[in-house]
């Protein structure tokens, strides 16, 4: 048996949102307002992610709620080839393995190729950082314009400001051909909250102790699932099946992996279906009555 990792152990499963705005850049909630919020909706921790200036700092220490330290780095193609941006979410540690300072401003400049980009990945990961690349249908950058990134832990496969305004970033249009590249990055639903009713429509659920090293840990491991609002209670692989569980009953539940069709299925809170011997991955999706879904990380079977 192979068990997606997010479903092994008796860990509580945490509710964490990744990647927000505050007035610190430009969110139109402040830190102590966008705590709250997400406090008031069940969250265990938070990552105030502003653009360009990094935090550590607990703005509402009543609320519970852990942070983790972090920021959103850009850099602009050169406009002679048309709009296409690179926006990367940093995650670190609260201590002294973390190469930025409270406060700390990152300055990226236009790059005209992603190599050319490169170069900022690196220089967060060498602070002990991980990544992940944000929204990239929004930032028209379809996967030949970010295959060639190195270092990134996740991609972002749902993306709150993007979906309510956009209709972009809804639905890991991109992240099947990543993983069916060779790419093993793992999928983020996040908030990327610039006002307040973006926060708390998309988060991730981490198999973790409640504290930023176990956490951050989990999250790089790929311990964790996505979701809008369903609940995911087991996924896995045995004998050549497929099989995931759910919270109650789907209108959908469906089975993906990149050069095969994809396995669906209805009204049912349990599914299971064959696999041929050249699936690489298999990864699940799943949708309540109200439209709002859930995915798995992938598991992979070579």
């Amino acid at each position: 048996m192979i068990r997606q990792s997010a479903f092994t152990g008796g860990k509580k499963m945490l509710k964490g949102a990744l990647h927000c705005h505050t007035t610190r850049s430009d969110g139109k909630c402040t830190p102590e307002e966008t705590m709250q919020i997400h406090a008031d909706n069940g969250y265990d921790f938070l990552a105030i992610t502003d653009h360009r200036q990094y935090n550590y700092k607990t703005y509402l220490p009543e609320s519970g709620i852990t942070i983790i330290p972090g920021m959103e780095i850009d850099a602009t193609f050169d406009r002679e080839i048309g709009f296409r941006t690179y926006h990367t979410v940093c995650l670190g540690p609260d201590n002294d393995t973390n190469g930025f300072a409270q406060d700390e401003k990152f300055v990226c400049e236009n790059v005209k190729t992603q190599e050319d980009f490169q170069k900022y990945l690196d220089i967060v990961h060498s602070k002990n950082n991980l990544t992940f690349y944000c929204h990239p249908e929004w930032s028209g950058t379809p996967p030949r314009y970010f295959d060639k990134l190195q270092g990134n832990f996740a991609m972002e496969i749902w993306n709150s400001g993007g979906a309510d305004e956009n209709f972009m970033d809804t639905n890991a249009l991109y992240w099947d051909d990543m993983l069916g590249m060779g790419h093993k990055l793992w999928g983020v639903a996040v908030d990327d909250g610039h006002q307040a009713h973006h926060h708390g429509k998309g988060w991730v659920m981490v198999n973790a102790d409640n504290d930023v090293e176990s956490i951050l840990k989990a999250l790089s491991d790929g311990a964790f699932y996505s979701s809008c609002g369903p609940v995911i209670k087991d996924f896995y692989v045995e004998d050549g099946k497929v099989f995931i569980d759910t919270e109650g009953e789907c209108e959908k539940i469906w089975f993906s992996a990149d050069a095969h069709p994809n396995k669906q299925f209805e009204n049912t809170d349990h599914a299971e279906a064959d696999l041929k011997d050249d699936y690489v991955y298999v990864r699940a999706v799943v949708m309540d009555k109200e439209g709002r879904r859930a995915w798995t990380n992938p598991i992979f079977i070579k």
